[in-house]
């Protein structure tokens, strides 16, 4: 294939769905940057159209969880912390929060974590090959709340579809929001799909691993709700 064919199927594969998110010229603090800058070479996994080994990037056998959207890094973080026998791979598009979860890498001295800077669906399709996963977290996606930005949320059939194939059997896919409309329809789209089935009776009960933020803490206490759905690929 000539570099202008490559050219034209990379066009071709990033026009294929629609992003659900903007990148903003948002500010990154000297701290950020600086983490970003030198963290990245370590710890940081460059976009390629082709399946990751996940034993070579670890360097050994175990769980694998792909955390889409990690945010500011530090829920990411404290998951790996936490569950030292696991290895997660975390995708973020924005690089203030890529850079305060490199810090986080850097700080509590995190083995069992990578970073990807890119699109999501781009690297589940591309680089996470089927089978691979013992789980998927999707944390307070952006829930473009207007009904004219909803065709842009993440958690859609088509995309589910994918992350069900790149699930090992009983692997599980976990979505939270705070949004009841974006949860009923996480909840809608994962129950309609073949590949999974439901580990609650609708939502479930926040499961212990996932840490309660103080965003979330501060919403709750104001009478916010939060949804959390978990479903498991049929064996």
């Amino acid at each position: 294939m000539s570099k202008i064919d490559e050219e034209a199927a990379a066009a071709e594969r990033r026009a294929s769905h629609i992003r659900s998110f903007v990148l903003r010229q948002g500010r990154v603090s000297d701290a950020q940057r600086r983490f970003h800058e030198q963290g990245m070479p370590r710890w940081g996994i460059t976009y390629q159209a082709t399946p990751l080994d996940l034993g070579a990037v670890f360097a050994r056998s175990s769980h694998r969880i792909l955390e889409i959207g990690c945010g500011m890094g530090e829920t990411t973080a404290i998951i790996a912390a936490e569950h030292p026998q696991n290895d997660y791979l975390g995708i973020e598009v924005h690089t203030p929060g890529v850079g305060s979860l490199l810090k986080e890498i850097a700080t509590r001295e995190l083995s069992n974590l990578r970073v990807i800077q890119h699109d999501a669906v781009e690297v589940v399709r591309d680089m996470i090959a089927p089978g691979t996963l013992s789980g998927i977290h999707i944390f307070f996606p952006d829930p473009w709340p207007k009904k004219r930005q909803q065709k842009r949320r993440l958690v859609q059939p088509e995309f589910v579809r994918l992350l069900a194939t790149r699930l090992k059997p009983s692997g599980y896919v976990h979505c939270a929001t705070d949004w009841e409309d974006y949860a009923r329809q996480m909840l809608e789209v994962l129950s309609a799909d073949p590949q999974l089935v439901n580990m609650g009776n609708g939502f479930t009960p926040r499961p212990p691993y996932r840490p309660q933020t103080k965003f979330e803490s501060r919403g709750l206490r104001l009478g916010h709700g939060v949804w959390d759905v978990v479903f498991r690929r049929k064996s």
